[in-house]
């Protein structure tokens, strides 16, 4: 069993059905690696980098999965809240360190949410979950050490 600290799973509001859906697969992959997690919820994708540095704040994180779904609309909102999300949780990993797990849809409409969210397609929740694991695990990984 892996003793890091609690991961932190940050998960949009918006879309709940499939968030709920990705954030199920992240938490299988964390039980059963038997890490523990809290989840905690945002009103959609652009709040989920400035929940992250929250939770890094606090220290009772080693790392983080951020779930969401972003679906393109007919104005250029999507652009904005698929780049600058991404770009906060980039730069909290390369900036601070951050193990970040990316679960976060960016897709043209609602089947291919369903089509990335469901846990029997190859849950990108769970793919998540498992990169933020990978990540940690570099910490203890000896090319680090000197």
């Amino acid at each position: 069993m892996i003793s890091y600290s609690p991961v932190l799973i940050v998960e949009a509001e918006y879309y709940d059905e499939i968030n709920s859906e990705l954030t199920a697969g992240a938490k299988e992959v964390l039980k059963e690696k038997g890490i523990k997690y809290k989840g905690i919820t945002v009103p959609g994708v652009f709040e989920i980098p400035a929940a992250v540095k929250m939770g890094y704040e606090t220290g009772n994180f080693m790392g983080f999965v951020a779930i969401g779904c972003v679906i393109r609309g007919e104005t250029s909102h999507y652009d904005y809240v698929c780049s600058e999300s991404a770009r906060g949780l980039n730069y909290l990993a390369f900036n601070y360190g951050l193990a970040i797990g990316y679960g976060i849809l960016t897709v043209e409409n609602m089947d291919q949410a369903w089509a990335r969210a469901s846990r029997e397609k190859g849950n990108k929740g769970a793919m998540a979950a498992a990169t933020c694991i990978h990540m940690m695990s570099l910490r203890e990984d000896p090319a680090f050490k000197v």
